[in-house]
């Protein structure tokens, strides 16, 4: 019996990451690489339901928030393709884009309310549309920065994009901000749900810091004491 050819997905996505030797990144940049082969990935784990909702990121759950992009690419109409930020007002920041809301309405339907405005100037247009969420990614990693990252990336592959933890980040101690929410996660264990938490429109990720006992400890002590001494000396030849 004839084996049918694997089908190919029609949107593929490959994330170029960079070099590293070390273990942790390593095994944060093999996770992100099996998950963009189709490897199966472990349930998302939500800050609390009453913010977050379900963790599910496809085109019926997710949403645009003002600050993200919008990557929109019309076949042979290079005046409406490119990256727009989504405006303030939750409009497209471009001349005629900008009647178009795409804030707070699921992304199929920003993809048909791009339809719509595009049926002016062509009877069946053909384009497609790629959100890009506006997360920050800080704290001890090497590339400290704003991102915009496609629905579905996890914390562990936007702290890998992030140029992975420093000498003295601790991937055992990530903490999420997400609206009024906060939550610690441990990115070490493969075992847990962390690992494959998706990302939000405008979280804010910052990796912890494993404590140094000379440069947190006795470093600043002895500068304290330094001073103390220089203030004392300085007393003392005041008296004289």
């Amino acid at each position: 019996m004839p084996i049918e050819p694997r089908r190919k997905s029609a949107t593929p996505c490959r994330v170029h990451l960079p070099r590293t030797r070390n273990p942790v990144l390593l095994a944060l940049l093999l996770s992100l690489g099996a998950q963009s082969l189709g490897a199966p990935s472990l349930g998302a784990q939500s800050l609390s339901p009453q913010s977050l909702g379900t963790h599910t990121y496809d085109n019926v759950t997710a949403s645009l928030s003002p600050g993200d992009v919008i990557r929109i690419v019309v076949w042979r109409k290079p005046e409406f393709s490119g990256d727009f930020v989504v405006a303030s007002d939750g409009t497209i920041i471009h001349p005629l884009y900008r009647e178009v809301t795409v804030v707070g309405v699921p992304l199929n339907m920003v993809e048909e309310r791009v339809r719509i405005f595009l049926t002016r100037y062509e009877t069946n247009p053909a384009f497609v549309i790629s959100p890009l969420l506006r997360v920050f990614v800080g704290g001890e990693v090497r590339q400290p920065s704003i991102y915009s990252l496609p629905p579905g990336t996890t914390i562990a592959q936007a702290v890998a994009l992030a140029g992975g933890p420093t000498e003295r980040g601790r991937l055992d101690e990530v903490l999420i901000v997400r609206r009024q929410d906060r939550e610690v996660v441990d990115l070490t264990r493969a075992d847990t749900r962390a690992v494959s938490m998706e990302t939000r429109s405008g979280d804010q990720l910052f990796v912890g810091r494993r404590l140094s006992f000379f440069n947190d400890v006795l470093a600043p002590a002895s500068s304290v004491f330094a001073a103390v001494a220089t203030v004392v000396s300085i007393v003392i030849q005041l008296r004289r």
